[in-house]
């Protein structure tokens, strides 16, 4: 074999591997030019599908109790569940990702005779994107992980049903569809995927809108009643609000951090 030739075989091999190993991220992101559908999957997996996107070292959410009404609360369900695909099961095995609950229920521990509005009083529930998740700890297959800006996520793909994570939740914030949820959806937002039958589910704090630069759609219909934003930077308006109003959080003692306040 000439000298020539074999160089040619050299830089063709090498091209080749380098072809072969792409990271996975690039690739979903060139899929993403011919839709939204790739836009949507590079996003997901912590590569910013945009220059403008949000960015965060601790994203956190505020719920201000005072200000939510039954109306408000509708509307942050609706539009949460309205854009993520979520399926109207109005059985035992529904599908939830943000929910209204009396505070008794969410707060069994800072409920008494005293507390204002008493049992009347509902909160919205969700997933509280701890610091240190349980769900992320037991999952076998990493179909749930934590982003480093705080965001415990799910690779639907990834999950093969075992419900795990869903025992090692505290706050009951993650569901299973023990059926084919997509004939319970009215009508299917294509910007996001629908799921299938024996897949765990649940809040992911609209990780596809902050990658455009946009809010949760919760907090953006929500009329002030929520606010969402950087725990870690001491300028943010949740470390302002957190630092002059009372807040709690849903069971502290268990060390789980959770990442969403409550502003009693």
């Amino acid at each position: 074999m000439t000298s020539t030739r074999r160089k040619f075989l050299k830089v063709a091999g090498l091209a080749a591997l380098g072809w072969s190993v792409r990271p996975a991220s690039r690739l979903m992101a060139s899929h993403g030019s011919h839709g939204k559908e790739g836009l949507f999957m590079a996003s997901r997996h912590g590569a910013p599908a945009h220059g403008h996107g949000l960015h965060a070292g601790r994203w956190v959410m505020l719920i201000d109790t005072k200000k939510l009404t039954p109306a408000i609360e509708k509307k942050c369900i609706d539009a949460c569940h309205v854009n993520h695909n979520v399926p109207d099961i109005e059985t035992k095995q529904n599908i939830k990702w943000i929910w209204s609950a009396p505070f008794h229920n969410v707060f069994p521990e800072q409920s008494h005779e005293f507390v204002p509005g008493g049992d009347q009083r509902s909160v919205l529930a969700l997933c509280n994107h701890c610091e240190n998740p349980p769900c992320v700890r037991v999952c076998p297959t990493k179909a749930t992980f934590q982003r480093e800006d705080g965001i415990v996520m799910m690779d639907f793909h990834r999950c093969i049903g075992c419900r795990y994570c869903m025992a090692a939740c505290p706050y009951g914030s993650r569901s299973f569809n023990f059926m084919d949820p997509r004939p319970y959806i009215k009508e299917t937002t294509p910007e996001f995927p629908t799921r299938t039958k024996g897949v765990v589910e649940k809040c992911e704090f609209c990780t596809e809108r902050l990658a455009e630069g946009k809010l949760p759609y919760c907090v953006e219909v929500s009329e002030g009643a929520m606010m969402f934003g950087d725990l870690e930077d001491p300028e943010s308006e949740v470390r302002k609000v957190l630092a002059s109003r009372y807040s709690i959080r849903r069971k502290p003692e268990l060390g789980t951090e959770p990442g969403v306040y409550y502003l009693i």
